[in-house]
């Protein structure tokens, strides 16, 4: 036993010490969820007054965004500003994952797509609220990645898949939502064809490095939608495969 007495005094300590991480952690979560229900009461023109839904706002509340950044820091991770993961992407600001979020208009009987896995923030968001959430992602660093974090938190309904996402992914829907988290000049045409007719696509169009305008576009029947802008944001660019 007096061999064996430091190995678990340390355990204790290391226990402690997660258990005080996991609360800090909590409140902080709290504090951002907050901000972003703030925001959206203030943001007219993109939700009007009804603000974000307590459907969302209770997605980024069970959503350990420290899990999927590198530093795993509280501060950082709860902070309403976007937060580098490497290989030149960011992962959102989380006022911007939770607004493309309600745009979306996710039901718990849909099936979503979402092009710029990243981390797998916005497809943990999604997947508490969504059927089944297909998401692509062109870097095989951050698929394996984000493979891994979704498998570790039992997120179950989501899978990732590594490829160009413009071609999108005809065999896991039709979908009845979009989300694209990289900008591009134009919504492209075969993301249309794969989303349900009464179904939206949210993403942010315009040129790279540039603003550009968050877009919502609705399909109203097979051959026919329509768009909205809603808000000016800044996106990396949409990466396309150079096959």
């Amino acid at each position: 036993m007096k061999i064996l007495l430091p190995l678990v005094l340390s355990m204790v300590a290391g226990a402690r010490e997660a258990t005080a991480q996991d609360a800090e952690c909590a409140r902080e979560r709290a504090d951002m969820v907050e901000t972003v229900r703030a925001y959206g009461r203030s943001d007219a023109r993109g939700l009007g007054r009804q603000g974000l839904s307590e459907r969302v706002l209770e997605a980024m509340r069970q959503t350990k965004r420290h899990l999927f950044i590198p530093e795993r820091s509280c501060s950082i991770a709860y902070a309403d500003m976007p937060v580098s993961i490497g290989h030149g992407q960011t992962i959102s600001q989380p006022y911007i994952v939770a607004l493309m979020t309600e745009l979306a208009e996710v039901a718990p009987d849909h099936v979503v797509l979402e092009i710029g896995t990243g981390s797998g923030y916005q497809a943990a968001i999604l997947a508490h609220l969504a059927r089944k959430v297909c998401t692509i992602e062109i870097l095989a660093p951050l698929a394996e990645l984000a493979t891994k974090t979704l498998r570790n938190l039992a997120y179950d309904n989501v899978s990732v898949r590594l490829g160009d996402g413009f071609a999108g992914w005809p065999e896991c829907g039709p979908f009845d939502a979009i989300v694209v988290t990289a900008a591009l000049g134009e919504v492209p045409p075969p993301l249309i064809e794969q989303l349900k007719v009464g179904g939206r696509l949210v993403m942010p169009v315009g040129a790279a490095y540039s603003i550009q305008q968050l877009t919502v576009v609705e399909k109203t029947a097979p051959d026919k939608t329509t768009a909205r802008a809603v808000a000016l944001v800044r996106f990396v660019p949409f990466t396309r495969s150079k096959n």
